[in-house]
């Protein structure tokens, strides 16, 4: 006699509630009430006959058969989602939604991305852009770039490039105003942008004094910072990627030699599920092919995709 099912929805439920530890979240998620999440899971558990939470106060955890579950639970959709789209979605195999950052869209991956069409004209590149953290698991995203520490749990992370942080500016506001020492910034505008390395750590590497590191315009973007120092309105902090190509053209200089390690580096993030699709493993290689012929002092994380 074969062992039936416990039905599909109340595991669909499970998974988004087990990943979230929130009833509330998994209702959001679902488009559900929580009321209706929690009667799923009680007849998930009455299906099994033990229980898959454990409910204390407002905090939820997993039992750990619960935790055991889990995995293959969201395997199984995973790979069942991964069907659906292929029967309904015929384009899904030459399309690739990369998510990232509007700065290293704009200033680093966009103005390269013509190389890898004329490399690969079938895989047609989406680009959505996104700070927050993909979930593979609902997000229609292939492959994500971040900038962070890395130690992302359930994903692929590998490290793309680190970087070095730097002042710079036009070449006319130097020409106008000169900077050939630190010290000079206290009579040019700091522009900041939306990182955590602030002004105030490269002032005092750089050992100045009596300037204010939290003055001047900010930008929520790193690239309307990078414009902001391109029209001449300031000294902006330049990371090495990101002003390569500034740098190359002339439209921002380096008036310091001092560059600062940042503990953050951009990251190529995917599911490990993905690892192995022809399209991941091509752009991730071109990736690191980029990252190494542009700038080829900038150290890199090496390998690609993992075989």
């Amino acid at each position: 006699m074969i062992n039936p099912m416990p039905p599909l929805n109340a595991l669909r439920t499970f998974e988004a509630a087990a990943r979230k530890l929130s009833f509330t979240d998994a209702a959001q998620e679902l488009h559900v009430t929580q009321a209706a999440v929690s009667h799923q899971i009680r007849s998930l558990e009455d299906w099994f006959d033990f229980p898959l939470f454990i409910r204390s106060g407002r905090r939820l955890t997993l039992t750990d058969k619960g935790e055991q579950l889990l995995p293959a639970v969201s395997g199984a959709l995973s790979q069942l989602r991964t069907a659906v789209d292929q029967l309904t979605d015929p384009d899904r195999d030459t399309r690739l939604t990369v998510s990232t950052m509007y700065s290293f869209a704009a200033n680093w991956l966009v103005p390269r991305l013509r190389r890898f069409r004329q490399e690969q004209p079938d895989i047609d590149v989406h680009i959505t852009n996104d700070d927050r953290l993909v979930d593979f698991r609902v997000d229609d995203v292939d492959v994500a770039i971040r900038y962070g520490r890395g130690g992302w749990s359930d994903v692929v992370a590998l490290r793309l490039m680190e970087e070095d942080i730097f002042p710079v500016c036009s070449p006319a506001l130097r020409a106008e105003n000169p900077l050939d020492a630190p010290q000079d910034l206290a009579n040019h505008t700091l522009i900041h942008d939306e990182h955590e390395f602030g002004w105030g750590l490269w002032l005092q590497a750089a050992k100045v004094t009596g300037v204010n590191p939290r003055r001047g315009p900010f930008y929520q973007t790193t690239a309307l910072a990078l414009q902001t120092a391109v029209d001449g309105q300031g000294v902006a902090l330049g990371r090495g990627a990101l002003v390569a190509d500034f740098i190359e053209s002339g439209a921002l200089v380096r008036p310091f030699d001092l560059a600062l390690p940042d503990d953050y580096a951009f990251y190529v993030v995917f599911p490990p599920s993905s690892a192995a699709t022809p399209k991941v493993q091509l752009f991730c290689d071109w990736l690191f092919h980029e990252a190494k012929r542009v700038r080829p002092d900038l150290p890199t994380g090496g390998a690609s995709v993992p075989g």
